[in-house]
């Protein structure tokens, strides 16, 4: 089994700095959970505590139902993949993957069947007798990566590996470990993965569950869907989605006797269930939140709500999609539409006026002071 638990887990340096707060969290045995939130969060501490490196200032870490604060990071059943791949340069591929198992005495047949299905796996069988410097950043993750593999581990972790590649080799590489642990698993050697990124198109893309950290605390923990269309206050909101989520200043007002916000001057009324949640805040102000996605070009809308006229700032062509900046009482949204549903917006410039349609069945609304979603 290599269920992992986190249980109060609290870290606290020796100048009073606390940096992890009494974290709660339990890791499914063969799951691939992503770690992602910006920088100075403290999911890379969190990692390093599983994997033994920083020391638990209190609470309890289990993996496979064992408490191993005070084991030796040798003792958990782990490997670690780190961001700066850390070959040993004057070892060949071969002699790098195969050095930990040398290491651990491990007899000579084995250590070669483990390191030549290593190689097949990551498609490197061409490289083992190469050096490190005659290797690309994704070769040499990929060695990084299958130096972890032979040693077989319960739990996989993962520390920002890709960070250091250029776009294209992260999109290949990040297909490469998430076909890597669903092979593990048909091979009956299933391996728990922790991932820890400050990118959230890794960690949408990558994770069964995403946990989302800000300053040392849990967020939420949820599948990629869930993040994306209940996030559970506005800080997801906001780091989860590309562009960001529209998020402005509102207030809750009365509306042809149901509920509406106010934002920028404009009346949005709200559909069913959300004017249900948010009539006793009448009056409040709050945070009102909806994607550049679901705010559509008035004439190519597939989607009922509210129509709003807005001043063009910006169109910026992404090729098959367009971001439009635009502004309404002086409040910025952004709008994102594919190339082919523009309609009349299309070679509109700065200034231009245009109605946009906004899907309120999708908008979310925030308490202004702790950021929970109200909606929900």
């Amino acid at each position: 089994m290599a269920n992992v638990s986190l249980k109060g887990l609290e870290k606290v340096y020796g100048n009073g700095f606390k940096a992890v707060h009494g974290i709660d969290l339990d890791i499914h045995d063969g799951e691939f959970i992503v770690f992602v939130g910006p920088s100075g969060c403290a999911k890379s501490t969190v990692l390093r505590m599983i994997a033994g490196l920083e020391s638990i200032s209190g609470g309890e870490l289990h993996i496979g139902g064992t408490v191993v604060n005070n084991l030796a990071p040798k003792q958990r059943g782990i490997a670690m993949v780190f961001q700066n791949y850390a070959l040993y340069p004057h070892m060949t591929v071969r002699e790098n993957l195969a050095f930990g198992l040398k290491l651990a005495g491990t007899g000579k047949e084995d250590l070669k069947q483990r390191v030549d299905q290593a190689a097949r796996t990551l498609e490197i069988e061409h490289l083992l007798d190469r050096l490190p410097k005659q290797l690309s950043g994704g070769q040499a993750q990929r060695v990084a990566v299958g130096r972890a593999i032979v040693k077989r581990p319960e739990v996989f972790l993962f520390d920002e590996p890709l960070s250091n590649l250029d776009a294209k080799l992260r999109a290949s590489m990040r297909v490469r470990i998430t076909e890597l642990h669903k092979q593990l698993k048909q091979r009956g050697q299933p391996s728990t993965v922790i991932y820890v990124t400050h990118d959230q198109t890794e960690a949408m893309t990558m994770g069964e569950r995403i946990c989302v950290l800000k300053d040392g605390t849990i967020q939420q923990v949820d599948t990629p869907t869930a993040l994306y269309e209940r996030p559970a206050n506005a800080f997801v909101a906001g780091f989860i989605g590309s562009p960001e989520m529209n998020l402005h200043e509102a207030r809750v007002t009365e509306h042809g006797g149901g509920t509406a916000i106010e934002v920028g001057g404009v009346v949005l009324p709200l559909p069913g269930h959300k004017a249900d949640r948010l009539r006793g805040h009448l009056g409040s102000t709050v945070r009102f939140g909806i994607r550049p996605e679901h705010i559509a070009s008035r004439e190519t809308a597939d989607r009922p709500g509210p129509v709003i006229g807005g001043q063009i700032r910006l169109q910026e062509n992404m090729g098959s999609e367009i971001f439009v900046h635009f502004d309404v009482g002086g409040v910025p949204l952004a709008s994102r539409l594919p190339s082919d549903r523009l309609g009349q917006l299309a070679g509109k410039g700065r200034g231009a006026s245009h109605d946009f349609v906004v899907q309120m069945d999708r908008c979310h609304v925030f308490d202004a002071t702790s950021g929970v979603n109200l909606t929900l």
